[in-house]
């Protein structure tokens, strides 16, 4: 038993030298690169959130505003890096997430380094938010855009529950503390405050738009498709929602000329969550839900 121990702990021991050493060489030292001229690209892929899923291999899944903003940071403090490349393929997320980025990027543009986005597949929604507080807009023809609205679902299971014979008590400390709750329908209150929710939250989201798109696009116009619907890339163009149609190199050159950069100037995804992180994220998952169920409210 005790040398199955000891053979255990050498093993944990070699993979966290090993995880350190792999952090280390994947993620590049800011101090020497600086004084040269390097293009920093911002991955934004999947649904936008608070926090999100990390795996020990393949890093995280989902947009997690907490790692994005960290990179932003990193772009902003690397004197090495003169220009912001923002990839985003997402369909959207929450307010909260979104409105953390784009304050980081805002902060990012300025210190008067540029910052153009490169659409993928989609950028709708909290992904065209986010777009909004960059430079300058790349889309694919086909790309998924605009999307600007905001939605709440509620879903009523008190017939279900009758059905089965479940039954539901609630203890509250407020007329509104159970809003929303699957056991029953919404009252006409609970509908109002919902509404001025989801109004409030709406304004947002126009006037980040309105600040962002100024000049490139009326208020009036704005209004009339500010409704929620999906554009196409080109869709979008011809209507002030983009400033130009290109890939991801086309927006990697854009960046260099906004930045009087020479074409071919190196160009690195930055990421601030090495192997040795995730490792640790790893370790460290059941102490954290076990935290995050102690203090959750609801």
């Amino acid at each position: 038993m005790g040398k199955k121990i000891f053979i255990f702990i050498i093993a944990a021991i070699v993979l966290l030298v090993t995880g350190m050493s792999l952090g280390k060489i994947m993620t590049p030292s800011p101090a020497s690169m600086e004084g040269n001229g390097v293009i920093g690209v911002i991955e934004v892929n999947g649904v936008i959130a608070g926090d999100a899923t990390s795996t020990l291999l393949s890093g995280t899944t989902g947009a997690s505003s907490r790692q994005i903003m960290e990179n932003i940071r990193q772009a902003a403090e690397r004197k090495d890096i003169k220009a912001v490349v923002l990839r985003v393929n997402s369909p959207g997320g929450t307010t909260a997430a979104s409105q953390e980025i784009a304050i980081e990027l805002d902060r990012l543009r300025k210190s008067g380094k540029p910052i153009v986005t490169s659409m993928s597949d989609t950028c709708a929604s909290g992904g065209y938010w986010i777009a909004c507080s960059t430079n300058h807009l790349v889309a694919n023809a086909g790309t998924l855009t605009g999307s600007i609205g905001v939605i709440m679902e509620l879903t009523n299971l008190q017939g279900l529950y009758e059905k089965i014979g479940i039954g539901s008590i609630t203890f509250k400390s407020g007329e509104f503390k159970d809003m929303g709750s699957s056991t029953r329908p919404v009252t006409e209150e609970e509908r109002k405050l919902f509404d001025e929710m989801i109004a409030d939250n709406y304004q947002q989201f126009f006037t980040q738009v309105l600040n962002g798109r100024q000049g490139k696009i009326s208020e009036e116009k704005l209004r009339e498709i500010a409704d929620g619907r999906v554009l196409t890339g080109k869709q979008a163009l011809e209507l002030g929602l983009v400033d130009s149609l290109g890939n991801y190199y086309d927006a990697i050159r854009i960046a260099e000329e906004m930045a009087g950069l020479p074409e071919g100037t190196k160009v690195e995804v930055i990421s601030s969550q090495s192997f040795f992180d995730r490792f640790m994220l790893q370790v460290k998952a059941p102490e954290i839900i076990k935290t995050q169920e102690l203090m959750q409210l609801k």
